[in-house]
């Protein structure tokens, strides 16, 4: 399996794996199906070329869970080569009061939870952009990876026109993350167009609608109650593109174009995410190992015209939300923001 799943240059020559093992699914409460032996998991992903992970400070658990994995690996005889992807997310409460100290605080804690001396990436995120601060707590940031606690600087849920201010301000940016799906194509308004002129990537996140792009939601039925908070998000971007009738006609498309390749809807959704311009990677949201192995398919199919083609056509009769990347998820009381949870980060 070693080499199978293609590799991603960023700036300076730090690498990637193109599928990235996501780490929200991994947060305490957010799922009973999860793998026995996360550790064990993770060393799973690795040996079959899977060796970028993505966390965050308020993943309750997981940046402590991928901190476990990393001791362990050190204790090889030749460790595997690593990089872990986190997020500096302040509380909704605390935008507006942070220090350079408050900032500094939460970096030293995801690097002791991680057992690094040197975070690979950490993704910034602000949640309300009418509370000024987000330029100056990205320079702060930008000092800490100065001061050497922190390799790459990247955004994550940013809109194309605070991508650009903090450029602007001399912020230098590896990537962004972002949701970018078949149901969601947000990111092509504007933001795809900016990360090539910086010269920026995106990471994203997604791209399966939470595992509505599969098998399993094919000819079924439009779901009349949701509790996974995953489902209910992506059921809402499903809504926005224009309905579960809709979204049958696109699973019936994704379905024929996987049966003339062999392969998976899941593949081919994900396959069609890594096609456009500037995105190095997908990130998939797997609570275990159990079908790691299908991840290598990714790079196994190559989607020809005629596939592209009958993907446009169910496209071309979907909607785009007028708003742009993350927009409507900042309204906290709206019905894409109002599932979100909001202060999480503190000790």
């Amino acid at each position: 399996m070693e080499g199978v799943i293609d590799r991603h240059p960023l700036a300076g020559g730090y690498t990637i794996s193109r599928v990235i093992k996501g780490g929200w699914q991994l947060s305490d409460g957010h799922s009973e199906a999860l793998s026995r032996d996360p550790v064990a998991d993770m060393f799973a992903f690795v040996e079959r070329g899977i060796d970028t992970f993505d966390c965050a400070d308020i993943y309750t658990g997981v940046e402590e869970l991928i901190g476990a994995f990393i001791a362990e690996n050190r204790k090889r005889q030749s460790p595997w080569p690593v990089r872990v992807h986190t997020k500096y997310v302040p509380d909704y409460d605390t935008l507006g009061r942070l220090k350079k100290g408050d900032v500094e605080t939460i970096i030293d804690r995801s690097l002791a939870r991680l057992n690094q001396e040197r975070l690979d990436m950490v993704q910034f995120h602000w949640w309300n952009y009418a509370v000024p601060g987000w330029v100056e707590t990205a320079h702060w940031l930008k000092e800490l990876q100065q001061a050497g606690k922190i390799e790459l600087l990247s955004l994550t849920n940013f809109n194309t026109e605070k991508t650009r201010e903090l450029a602007d301000a001399g912020i230098d940016l590896a990537t962004t993350q972002v949701q970018f799906s078949l149901l969601d194509p947000r990111p092509e308004k504007a933001l795809l167009g900016l990360c090539a002129e910086r010269d920026m990537h995106l990471l994203c996140y997604g791209t399966l609608a939470g595992g509505f792009l599969s098998e399993r939601w094919l000819g079924q039925p439009e779901p009349a109650d949701l509790s996974n908070r995953s489902l209910i998000k992506y059921k809402l971007m499903i809504d926005e593109a224009g309905g579960w009738a809709l979204f049958q006609a696109l699973l019936q498309a994704l379905e024929t174009i996987a049966g003339r390749h062999g392969t998976s809807i899941a593949t081919v959704a994900s396959r069609w995410v890594l096609d456009q311009p500037r995105v190095a990677a997908v990130i998939i949201g797997a609570r275990n190992a159990a079908h790691l192995d299908r991840y290598a398919d990714l790079f196994r199919i190559t989607l020809d015209e005629r596939d592209r083609e009958a993907i446009r056509a169910v496209r071309s009769q979907m909607q785009v939300p007028a708003e742009d990347v993350f927009d409507l998820e900042r309204d906290k009381d709206g019905r894409h923001g109002g599932i979100m949870k909001y202060n999480l980060n503190a000790d």
